[in-house]
């Protein structure tokens, strides 16, 4: 991959080892990019510190935290004799699986606040350090600031049992559509990139569900007492912990990332960009027609068999008829 002529600064948030932020550090620090790596708990950033990356602490729920982000990366910028900041990746999210009619709403909240509003915080507060670096373009060249959402192909296809994840994915897709048309026009160099992302091998399916074997783990997301779906609660704590979906994942978060920055650092980047497992099927599959007044297709019957819904259907229907 041939780099763009100049050295761009990247800020990329959400980058804890084993995921796809820190997959994205690595790769544009190897092609001689300088690189600010966030995480949360600055701590875990230190195999991407070992590496010369320059990394420092995030939450991007925390407006304190944002605005000292913001200081730090200002403070380097000028030391390294540099504009501005030419792409700001918003990649950090949480996850929760359960289904709608169990959902603790405290907890679909708190999972907005950072797949959501965490992005717009950071987003605005960066906007003044992307703008600077558009004074450095010239005409035909690497765009001067771009901005990443990292969204999800399930902001366009309903999976069951992944809900309020798949939603806040969905409400970013929008927001970052409507930034696409309030930015690009008026501030001509700059870019607003969705990045729609499928399967992908990381670590945070352990991090965030069930363990697959006893269908508990201490934080993780399970069933609660008294669900209706209590006659199926071991099919579908399985399906919430997404073991069967990792287990079946090709695509390492690494190959991922460096397909992701070849289009990154392409002239003319897509304004949505599809990538990892299946990433092109599910494009198709999610502007196929749907049959009928209640859902129905090849798509959604594919989404039963992978999601473990179909089984979960045939046990609460037994149970009822019994």
């Amino acid at each position: 991959m041939a780099p763009p002529p100049k050295k761009l600064t990247i800020l990329i948030t959400g980058c804890s080892p084993g995921g796809m932020g820190a997959a994205l550090a690595i790769a544009f620090h190897r092609l001689g990019h300088h690189v600010f790596a966030t995480a949360r708990n600055p701590s875990k950033l230190a195999p991407l510190t070992e590496q010369g990356i320059q990394t420092l602490a995030l939450d991007i729920t925390s407006e304190s935290s944002i605005t000292a982000a913001v200081a730090t990366v200002s403070s380097s910028l000028k030391s390294l004799s540099l504009p501005g900041l030419n792409i700001l990746i918003n990649n950090a999210a949480t996850s929760y699986s359960m289904p709608l009619s169990d959902v603790s709403i405290p907890d679909a909240k708190n999972l907005f606040e950072t797949n959501l509003w965490g992005h717009l915080s950071v987003t605005k507060a960066f906007l003044p350090l992307l703008l600077r670096s558009l004074s450095d373009t010239a005409p035909g060249e690497f765009p001067g600031a771009i901005i990443v959402n990292h969204t999800s192909v399930g902001s366009m296809a309903a999976l069951p049992f992944q809900g309020i994840y798949n939603a806040s994915k969905a409400a970013l897709a929008m927001m970052s559509e409507t930034m696409r048309l309030e930015l690009e026009g008026c501030f001509p160099g700059l870019r607003v990139i969705d990045l729609k992302t499928a399967g992908v091998k990381t670590n945070i399916i352990e991090n965030n569900n069930v363990n697959s074997s006893s269908g508990s783990q201490a934080g993780g997301d399970i069933l609660p007492k008294g669900s209706i779906y209590d006659p199926a609660r071991e099919i579908v704590n399985r399906a919430m912990s997404q073991v069967d979906l990792k287990d079946g994942m090709k695509v390492t978060a690494e190959e991922w990332a460096d397909e992701v920055v070849l289009l990154l650092l392409g002239r003319n980047p897509p304004s949505v960009i599809w990538k990892g497992e299946s990433a092109f099927m599910a494009r198709l599959a999610v502007g196929l027609p749907r049959f009928g007044n209640h859902g129905g297709g090849l798509f959604e019957g594919f989404l039963k068999k992978m999601t473990g819904l179909g089984e979960v259907e045939r046990v609460i229907k037994e149970s009822r008829a019994g």
